[in-house]
């Protein structure tokens, strides 16, 4: 029997925020597999830079576009994953409004695409979605605690939203959706300057300034590495059948902020003291994820560490360079890239091509953003082969981590170990 003309051709899969921090680890683990890929993404937070290895691919596209515009790909797809949103409080509460439309528009503008192509759908949502929860560990079946009118809203309701409408889509047989709940992942390509807590930090000690930490420093998180939770959205992505309910991914690791900032001071050398500030409102005091579902219906579970890890990601901002900026604050008033609010959704777009492969890489530059000709010159040097950071010189990585990377990686893995309240904790001043 001769193959069908869909099953001929190499399977292109669609990534919504592919320049992001977890996007653009999703978009070099898909090339991988052999998937022609199309990252989208507005650069509101995502880089050029966390893409440079795919641009000039031939199996790879790039298209700067806000998913609140239906998109005109000009091809088919077979899978989409939506993982377009701002996800730092910083950055999503900059411009709410933005935040709650690429939720609810952007969504429904994939699903549409979903049903036109016959596409599987992905929604990355978030363990956002359950608020300052009063169950713990958090199960899937667990219908939150959130505000429905507080600064966070944009983004936990605008989730919950979305979630919404993929399961409508999907009991009406309209398309194959499934749900990823995702909660704090870190690593490499997180930007040192969107205000989450890892970031923030490393950040701080490398740089010897004090660690800030939002309340006692006793609410706890549960931080899973970038690599294990791509693995997670894969498996979810292929599994068969549909499991037709939202999946957890995370690492239900649970530790307090203070036995976060403990890890970076010992991984970094840094003696920068510890600085505590008002916690936030609405910020969650416990979060830790229940994934007995994720490993009874995906064979999931995270491996990698929480010290390992992290090491991994110490090692990457400390090559940075220089060029890092103070986390953003959370304002009313322009986004972080210079957008001012509502000014996103501009129809007047201009296609740009540079010829780089067998493919050119494809660029939506519009004119509602005022850093497209840098951006522009960036992609321009990294297809020549330059830096696109100017060739900034690297910070140097502090000794006492060169001395001490092997030792640290044999370390026993503390992921799955309690809380541990009674560990001595830095203190300001320290």
């Amino acid at each position: 029997m001769r193959r069908s003309r869909k099953a001929q051709r190499t399977r292109t899969v669609l990534v919504a925020g592919g320049a992001g921090f977890l996007g653009s680890h999703l978009c070099e683990a898909l090339f991988r597999n052999d998937y022609r890929v199309i990252c989208v993404d507005n650069f509101l937070t995502g880089r050029i830079e966390n893409v440079t290895s795919l641009i000039g691919q031939s199996r790879f596209r790039l298209i700067e576009q806000d998913i609140c515009n239906p998109l005109e790909l000009g091809e088919p797809v077979d899978r989409i994953f939506n993982l377009a949103c701002a996800a730092s409080p910083p950055r999503y509460q900059a411009d709410p409004v933005h935040t709650t439309r690429t939720c609810v528009i952007g969504t429904l503008n994939l699903l549409e695409l979903a049903v036109r192509d016959g596409a599987r759908f992905l929604q990355a949502s978030t363990s956002e979605i359950y608020g300052d929860p009063e169950q713990h560990p958090q199960r899937e079946d667990y219908l939150g605690h959130v505000n429905c009118t507080g600064p966070r809203a944009c983004y936990d309701e605008g989730k919950r939203t979305a979630e919404t409408l993929c399961f409508d889509y999907l009991r009406a047989d309209m398309a194959d959706v499934r749900v990823a709940r995702i909660f704090n992942t870190y690593g490499p390509r997180m930007d040192p300057a969107d205000g989450r807590i890892v970031s923030n930090l490393v950040m701080q000690a490398l740089e010897k300034r004090p660690l800030t930490i939002f309340g006692d420093g006793r609410q706890t998180r549960s931080f899973c590495y970038v690599t294990d939770l791509v693995e997670g959205l894969l498996r979810l992505m292929d599994i068969e059948p549909n499991p037709r309910q939202p999946i957890n991914l995370g690492n239900p690791g649970e530790f307090t902020i203070l036995d976060l900032a403990g890890l970076v001071r010992e991984l970094t050398g840094t003696r920068s003291p510890v600085k505590f500030l008002p916690l936030p409102e609405d910020d969650p005091r416990r979060r830790r994820p229940d994934i007995a579902r994720a490993r009874s219906l995906l064979g999931w579970s995270p491996k990698v560490p929480l010290r390992q890890g992290l090491l991994q990601t110490v090692v990457y901002f400390s090559d940075l360079g220089n060029g890092a900026t103070e986390p953003v604050a959370a304002t009313n008033g322009s986004g972080a890239n210079g957008f001012a609010p509502g000014a996103r959704d501009n129809p007047d777009a201009t296609r740009v091509l540079y010829a780089e492969g067998e493919h050119p890489t494809e660029i939506l530059v519009g004119s509602d953003n005022p850093r497209h000709g840098e951006r522009s010159r960036a992609v321009e040097a990294i297809s020549q082969g330059h830096r696109a950071d100017g060739g900034r010189a690297n910070r140097r990585l502090p000794a006492t981590i060169v001395h001490h990377v092997s030792r640290m990686l044999r370390q026993p893995d503390d992921d799955a170990s309690p809380t541990r309240r009674g560990r001595q904790h830095p203190r300001a001043g320290s």
